[in-house]
């Protein structure tokens, strides 16, 4: 009978802390190995070409490029590529975009300490891996009904606190059409109001607010 191989895990996260965390989970794991860390996702991207690791637990919001992009690049030129992403953002656009990428894992930072290891032996055998608070979390906007790029274009400029008029000035058009995307807007997230929309948006993660 022979041995099984170490998985070679890479941790992609801007926050040192939670790589030294995830790197002392896999410490106690005899068939798993941590292989490398990556603070952003160009650097994901580089040391993914390098080394090749079997699995990689990737942080969506980071600088310099967030890990759907990183994601995205890596799956472009290796499509067998086994990601998880490993957010504290759980809004269901966040869900969505990550899955697009070609993610095949989901969990969450609060999860990492109980559900990461699953995660990686679940990945690694070639299941997809969806945690219930994930699926519950998508279900609950499905079918989803997706803002226009411009939509969420206007809905950043309100969460700004800009009127109409004004970002119909900064976008280059007629107050006539920011009223009706924001009309538009409204009606697409169930929304009472301006500040309602905001905070829905934020929620799903149609916005993030990094001003």
């Amino acid at each position: 009978m022979t041995e099984e191989a170490t998985i070679r895990v890479m941790c992609v996260d801007d926050h040192p802390l939670v790589r030294k965390g995830v790197a002392s989970i896999l410490a106690n794991e005899p068939d798993m190995e941590l292989v490398a860390e990556a603070s952003d996702g160009r650097e994901a991207v580089e040391k993914y070409r390098e080394l090749h690791p079997d699995v990689v637990l990737m942080d969506l919001r980071m600088p310099q490029m967030d890990g759907t992009e990183a994601t995205r690049a890596i799956r472009g030129e290796n499509p067998d590529a086994r990601i998880i992403a490993l957010t504290s953002y759980d809004g269901d656009q966040d869900i969505y975009r990550a899955l697009e990428a070609g993610v095949r894992g989901y969990i969450l930072k609060e999860m990492v300490h109980t559900e990461v290891v699953k995660a990686i032996r679940t990945v690694q055998s070639g299941k997809r891996l969806m945690p219930p608070e994930v699926a519950e979390r998508l279900s609950e906007y499905f079918p989803q009904v997706a803002l226009t790029p411009r939509e969420v274009e206007v809905l950043s400029f309100v969460a700004r606190g800009l009127a109409n008029k004004e970002i119909a000035h900064k976008l280059g058009t007629a107050n006539g059409t920011i009223k009706m995307h924001v009309q538009n807007i409204l009606e697409k997230l169930g929304a009472s109001d301006r500040t309602h929309a905001v905070t829905i948006a934020i929620e799903r993660g149609i916005l993030h607010l990094d001003f």
